[in-house]
């Protein structure tokens, strides 16, 4: 009797596992086998020596249950929610796994093989079900390796202080652990391989929250033009529009929409129009750094000579422009106090969505590139592409005039004390407001 009744507990225990896995939903019932497939998958238990089709399993057993009936009287053939054994973990009873209806009878405890089988190549863990709660990306966090510092923290090529420097790990930046030695971590990330003190990271259980924390869950809008809606369902009114390829920073995950952060306030996008990723900041090789250094400043140099020649044709063919019966100043210099000053002009003037023009609207980045294009500089119309321009500053406190402010979907060009001058939205058209009215995601130095 133990025996059979052993066999339908495996037998249920691999369905609801397996049905969980492959999101079939599944109930546990005072009949086990209505929880089973009728076509399709086969499932097995596997023990030492050999795997039993569930099939075969389930003729065998209800013939051992009729004659053991026989033997011992009225006995109830159900399973009691009781826990079983499996390996060296305690799994909670069905109620646990799947919802259960009917009361079931006990079985003793007996240990069962760590893992059951579905043919068609899903394999669970029972241990799994049993442990953590995390989810399968939360799961792979563990194994990230965190540096949580000021600045960055070294990698070397040895786990010693002697060692040759070959990167840098920076703040919440993230490697993958590869092998702890003496208190320091191998890690791979980015181009970079080395190690880093392990007091200045987190990596496994401490590592899943803080992943969270430092990790940015982006949406990219795969759509020519993105409908961005109060809330979750096509017939919800919208809230504000998002171009192709732009970046929004996620706030909440739900079947089929996403919680979205948009000049507006806080909308719902379709999963249908987005794809969805995590960005982690990665090492940066010695040689890496030194290009990136070397390329930044060029493009600043070049940036700040297309902005004197342009300013000086500005002076010979006049330093007004009269438009939409307004007139506005020319660009008379090539710093970012200048930039600033011209853009100053445009505020009051409307916001459109695609346009570029400062005088008969435009929206975020159409205001930016077309300021900037004032000075003989080109940028790209496109919140998410301004956030690689120029090069990094490093924080709001080491920002100055003319650099641009990056966050969700939208982008500024920084004023000074804390202030940024912006196309905002159709409501409010092209004002100076706080700069940390939303947090940024990047700031970058044009000029």
């Amino acid at each position: 009797m133990n025996k059979n009744r052993l066999k339908w507990t495996a037998c249920a225990l691999a369905a609801i596992v397996g049905f969980t896995g492959t999101g079939i939903e599944a109930e546990a019932t005072g009949n086990v086998g209505s929880v089973l497939p009728s076509a399709g998958i086969e499932f097995s238990l596997q023990d030492e020596e050999k795997s039993t089709a569930l099939s075969a399993l389930k003729e065998e057993s209800d013939k051992e249950a009729a004659e053991q009936q026989e033997e011992n009287g009225d006995a109830s053939s159900g399973i009691e929610n009781e826990g079983i054994s499996v390996g060296s973990v305690q799994v909670g009873g069905f109620s646990d796994l799947a919802s259960t209806s009917d009361k079931v009878s006990k079985v003793p405890e007996k240990k069962i093989q760590d893992t059951i089988v579905v043919s068609e190549g899903y394999t669970k863990d029972l241990k799994a079900a049993a442990g953590s709660g995390l989810s399968e990306e939360e799961e792979s966090f563990k194994n990230l390796v965190i540096a949580r510092v000021n600045d960055y923290v070294n990698v070397r090529d040895i786990p010693s202080e002697e060692g040759e420097i070959v990167g840098k790990l920076y703040n919440k930046s993230v490697g993958s652990f590869i092998e702890e030695e003496d208190g320091w971590y191998k890690i791979s990330s980015g181009s970079v391989e080395g190690y880093v003190k392990g007091e200045y990271c987190v990596t496994g259980d401490e590592a899943v929250d803080y992943a969270k924390e430092v990790g940015t869950r982006i949406a990219t809008v795969t759509t020519t033009t993105l409908k961005v809606r109060e809330q979750p369902g096509l017939e919800e009114a919208v809230l504000g529009l998002v171009p192709i390829e732009d970046e929004l920073i996620v706030t909440e995950e739900m079947d089929g929409w996403v919680k979205v952060n948009i000049e507006e306030g806080d909308g719902y996008v379709s999963m249908d129009y987005v794809t969805l990723s995590t960005e982690f900041v990665k090492a940066e090789s010695v040689a890496e750094e030194k290009a990136r250094l070397a390329r930044e400043e060029e493009s600043r140099k070049a940036a700040q000579a297309a902005a004197r020649k342009k300013t000086s044709e500005n002076a010979a063919s006049g330093s007004k422009t009269e438009e939409g019966g307004k007139t506005y100043a020319n660009p008379t210099g090539s710093t970012g106090a200048d930039v600033v000053q011209f853009a100053r002009q445009f505020v009051g003037n409307p916001y459109v969505y695609g346009g570029t023009s400062l005088t008969n609207g435009a929206d975020c980045s159409g205001f930016v590139m077309s300021v900037y294009k004032n000075f003989g500089v080109n940028l790209p119309h496109s919140s998410a592409a301004d956030r690689s321009v120029g090069a990094a500053v490093n924080g709001l406190e080491n920002a100055q005039p003319g650099d641009i402010i990056c966050y969700s979907g939208h982008v500024g060009i920084y004023a000074g004390n804390g202030q940024i001058v912006h196309a905002s939205t159709s409501r409010t058209g092209i004002i100076e407001s706080s700069a940390t009215y939303r947090s940024i995601l990047s700031i970058r130095r044009i000029l």
